[in-house]
């Protein structure tokens, strides 16, 4: 496989794209974000990547005590709400965890991340380190506010290869198929989907999918790019009236709304058995590999990509979710804080340590040349087919809610949640979203 080759277009957003997401596990954070003297500080996510980044800081730590990071771990939900309050304070850390898209310009519009266009030039091989694809959804306007930190993540289907084997059934390759393995499941006392409702995001995975198969990439870049009326193109009312027909065959477990994806409830449905799929991002194979080793060493759960629609736009190549996680610098960290900062980004991310770890938790960094090291993972199964989606992908749209305006991701998922309960009808939802538009 040709890695230069990786194409992550996300035509959705422009240039400027990025997207991951996590009861805080840390502390309250930096008090005095700009103190001189004071450590950097870093908030990242509990979840898959975890152990890898607490491994890597430990090492870092271990080796430049005067450089030393603080590091603290949140989950998706309460990171993102916690994140955007203390940046928009001016009291972020000095590492800024993020997606990019709307929510990353709302930072550097409010002048609260660094440029990094000049240390990059500095630095050519942190620039060559990256694939490029997913370096330049580090970009603002053409400056680089944010360096990717972790892996290529993309939105794939998982499924138990033993649930199916017992139905008689095959992974679905069209809607059709998918809606008609629903009454089977049903009969044999199995749910066919788990969702963490409860958190809202995995509601959207549904959402993203549907309208890219039906409408084309397209679609989401009109509404990206804040076009009057753009959530009225027929592509997002045929998708949310195919999600409410799903919920009304008796698709979702039930309590889904009550389900959370911070806990990996959603997840562990799937691989104890009491559901036979999941719609959720490349990176909770981590988490399963982790909490359940052996249904991944003994082949119960498998993973596909998501079905096409007939008579949709979109290319079946096309694949939604994040294109990796990014670190951004607070503008309002010191000096010495942020020195010690850009020494980690240059010499401790992406290290053949730290590299290593991400394959060996089965994730596929961001980085050249290592195809012979994914060939070598006992995972390779899985992160060839994550790495394939990526460098086949014609597009590859960034995460919706991290795409828009923090207040349009908000106003989104808010609204998709009551798609799902059916509260409301699609047409409700499409003239709520409209009213957002350039919001």
């Amino acid at each position: 496989m040709n890695i230069g080759k990786l194409r992550t277009a996300a035509v959705a957003v422009t240039a400027a794209a990025l997207t991951v997401s996590l009861a805080a596990c840390g502390s309250a954070g930096p008090s005095n974000a700009g103190t001189s003297g004071e450590s950097p500080t870093m908030w990242g996510l509990t979840g898959g990547n975890q152990p890898v980044l607490q491994k890597s800081i430990d090492s870092w730590n271990k080796d430049h005590p005067d450089q030393a990071i603080k590091l603290d771990f949140f989950a998706n939900d309460a990171y993102k709400t916690k994140v955007r309050t203390a940046v928009g304070a001016g009291q972020g850390p000095t590492f800024i965890y993020g997606w990019g898209g709307g929510v990353l310009k709302s930072y550097v519009d409010a002048g609260q991340v660094a440029d990094l266009s000049g240390f990059l030039s500095q630095n050519p091989d942190v620039k060559d380190r990256y694939l490029p694809s997913i370096l330049k959804n580090g970009e603002i306007n053409g400056k680089t506010y944010a360096v990717p930190n972790n892996n290529v993540q993309p939105v794939v289907l998982y499924y138990n290869k033993e649930l199916f084997d017992k139905v008689g059934a095959q992974p679905p390759k069209t809607w059709d198929d998918l809606m008609a393995l629903v009454p089977k499941f049903k009969a044999a006392g199995i749910a066919p989907f788990s969702l963490g409702g409860q958190s809202k995001w995995p509601d959207l995975m549904w959402l993203e999918y549907l309208v890219e198969r039906i409408g084309g990439p397209e679609v989401f870049a009109n509404i990206a790019a804040n076009k009057p009326n753009a959530w009225s193109d027929p592509a997002v009312a045929q998708a949310l009236t195919k999600i409410q027909e799903l919920v009304d065959a008796g698709g979702f477990v039930n309590g889904f709304s009550s389900i959370a994806a911070d806990s990996s409830a959603d997840q562990a449905l799937v691989y104890t058995g009491k559901a036979a799929m999941i719609l959720q991002g490349g990176w909770i194979y981590q988490t399963i590999k982790k909490n359940a080793p052996d249904s991944i060493t003994g082949g119960k759960i498998s993973w596909t990509t998501f079905p096409t629609v007939s008579g949709g736009k979109g290319d079946p190549a096309n694949v939604v979710g994040n294109p990796s996680n990014f670190w951004s610098l607070s503008s309002k960290a010191s000096e010495s804080q942020t020195k010690a900062a850009e020494e980690y980004i240059k010499k401790g991310m992406f290290s053949d340590e730290n590299t290593q770890a991400l394959i060996d938790s089965g994730a596929v960094p961001v980085v050249k040349g290592i195809d012979s090291k994914l060939a070598a993972s006992p995972d390779k199964n899985f992160l060839t087919f994550l790495y394939g989606l990526a460098k086949n992908a014609p597009s590859f749209t960034l995460s919706w809610d991290q795409a828009l305006s923090p207040a349009q991701g908000d106003a989104m998922l808010a609204n998709l949640d009551q798609i799902f309960l059916k509260k409301i009808t699609p047409q409700q939802f499409v003239d709520t979203m409209n009213a957002t538009i350039g919001k």
